[in-house]
């Protein structure tokens, strides 16, 4: 879990920087319809963890986070993501270590899930790395807007995203994305090219010849 320290004075953010963490406090979100046409027949949730992962990864400001060792850049980042019990009606945030080859990350999700989605507690998965981020997905219902209230002294850095039911539209297949991210170290340019480059690869991903089974 390499951790990179930036030196906030010779930084080229540091004046936007300390004007989001110190004196106009700020995260803020963003919704957008991802195309997901070309994952058809693939299982959802599990891809769309993967490649929003593989996401992050592609860029160090989704990846900058404050820690008591100070502000930095995790090298890579593993998604933590909600399962929902189905007999109590509740959900649970677990994670998987992320892997950059689908199957092998699949296989992992697989079995995290079979293990944990009928626990009863929240965190039932223990040892979830600081170079983690959230997922939620809520596909009982789209949404053409979605807002988390993230407290904890306007410090937390790292982004959380929140997914919709999907739809059909004009032949194609869309679900809503909630982006949700602090102006300190992400503006509007970083979210438009993030979800440039997740729906380029959406369109380019290409199943296995077999999908696992999987909850």
């Amino acid at each position: 879990m390499p951790f990179e320290l930036i030196d906030i004075e010779s930084w080229e953010r540091k004046e936007f920087y300390r004007h989001f963490i110190n004196e106009v406090v700020c995260t803020y979100s963003v919704t957008v319809n991802i195309d997901i046409t070309n994952l058809k027949g693939v299982r959802l949730y599990p891809t769309l963890i993967w490649l929003l992962t593989k996401s992050v990864n592609s860029m160090p400001q989704f990846r900058t986070a404050l820690t008591e060792e100070g502000l930095g850049i995790y090298d890579s980042m593993h998604p933590a993501y909600t399962v929902f019990n189905k007999e109590n009606k509740n959900f649970s945030a677990i994670w998987t270590e992320f892997n950059s080859d689908y199957e092998s990350f699949l296989d992992s999700y697989i079995l995290d899930t079979a293990r944990y989605s009928a626990s009863e507690r929240y965190e039932p998965k223990p040892g979830r790395p600081a170079n983690s981020f959230d997922i939620s997905m809520i596909p009982w219902f789209t949404f053409t807007s979605f807002n988390l209230q993230v407290l904890g002294g306007g410090k937390y850095l790292l982004p959380i995203f929140t997914l919709g039911k999907f739809f059909e539209e004009n032949g194609k297949r869309l679900i809503p994305l909630s982006l949700q991210v602090h102006h300190a170290v992400c503006d509007g340019y970083h979210v438009g090219k993030f979800v440039d480059t997740l729906q380029k690869l959406i369109d380019e991903f290409t199943p296995p010849p077999v999908q696992r089974h999987s909850t």
